[in-house]
């Protein structure tokens, strides 16, 4: 096999709470899926050890190679693997800057292409090596619906596989995760301590629906203080009468939760704004046999 094309996906945290910090990072409780909206990751094997990335759109190839986590996941597969190196290019679909999680995704992403590539299956030493290049990153390698705490390597996968129906809508402008953090240490906030145990808990008690109605996230006041587009954005969806919404990750990009893909699009249809808007679905890992297939993976060519 000498190319391999595989698909990362975007996340969306349907909550996330703050619950502390250590000297360098701060700590998270935060439920998360991933939706089908998606950037391509292709590898051709080289014959040296070097790694090569080109970005693809979305303004994507402004992107430094010592800022973009594709390049740091590849170099560190590697040399944790001692392989081959490879030529990749990323085509984005994600957002930049949205709290959808593209620069993981796309660490993730590589790493699963270049594992499928040289056919490593080490899953732990996957796992470890996603872990160094982002908080979420390890989750991303499978994704599916589930529950990130510490710096977001802890991962409780969730086994229930509710359908979700979102609307997306993605301001033009992005956030600096690193400036909304500061933000966040030096605003007064009203954070809802415990916030996701809580939706899980309803989750688990009543469903997917009762469970929306806790969906939060203790970033909101910071992004928005940075971009007020953020907050513009959750308004808009909350006109639309879901089931819940919010704002994913450090923002810019908020969603809501419909009880069907007709209402999505009828909500869609019915926005007139200048965000972009997707409309997409929960994505989930495929079991076989009791261990999840990489639901990321295109046949290589």
């Amino acid at each position: 096999m000498e190319t391999v094309k595989v698909l990362s996906y975007a996340k969306v945290n349907l909550t996330l709470d703050i619950t502390g910090r250590t000297e360098n990072f701060h700590l998270l409780d935060s439920l998360v899926v991933t939706v089908g909206l998606y950037d391509k990751i292709v590898a051709k094997r080289r014959k040296d050890s070097l790694i090569s990335v080109t970005m693809r759109g979305l303004g994507s190839d402004r992107l430094l190679p010592e800022e973009n986590n594709a390049v740091r996941a590849g170099e560190r597969f590697v040399e944790a693997f001692k392989t081959q190196g490879a030529d990749i290019t990323v085509y984005k679909n994600i957002p930049m800057g949205a709290g959808l999680g593209g620069s993981s995704a796309d660490a993730a992403g590589v790493i699963n292409a270049l594992a499928k590539l040289y056919k490593i299956g080490d899953d732990p030493k996957l796992k470890s090596l996603a872990d160094e290049c982002g908080s979420d990153t390890g989750y991303m390698l499978r994704g599916g619906l589930a529950r990130l705490r510490g710096r977001g390597e802890e991962v409780d996968f969730i086994p229930d596989t509710p359908d979700m129906h979102f609307l997306l809508l993605c301001p033009k402008s992005g956030v600096s995760t690193a400036e909304c953090y500061r933000t966040y240490d030096k605003l007064s906030r009203t954070d809802k301590a415990g916030r996701t145990e809580r939706c899980l808990n309803a989750f688990y008690g009543m469903g997917m629906s009762e469970a929306a109605r806790l969906f939060g996230n203790d970033l909101y006041e910071s992004a928005t203080a940075l971009n007020p587009d953020a907050g513009e954005a959750v308004k808009i969806l909350k006109s639309f009468s879901p089931l819940g919404a919010g704002m994913t990750g450090s923002g810019s990009a908020a969603f809501a939760l419909f009880e069907t893909r007709e209402l999505c699009d009828w909500a869609k249809s019915r926005y007139r704004g200048k965000f972009r808007v997707y409309v997409t679905d929960a994505v989930y890992p495929v079991a076989q046999k009791k261990r999840y297939s990489n639901p990321y993976s295109i046949e290589g060519e």
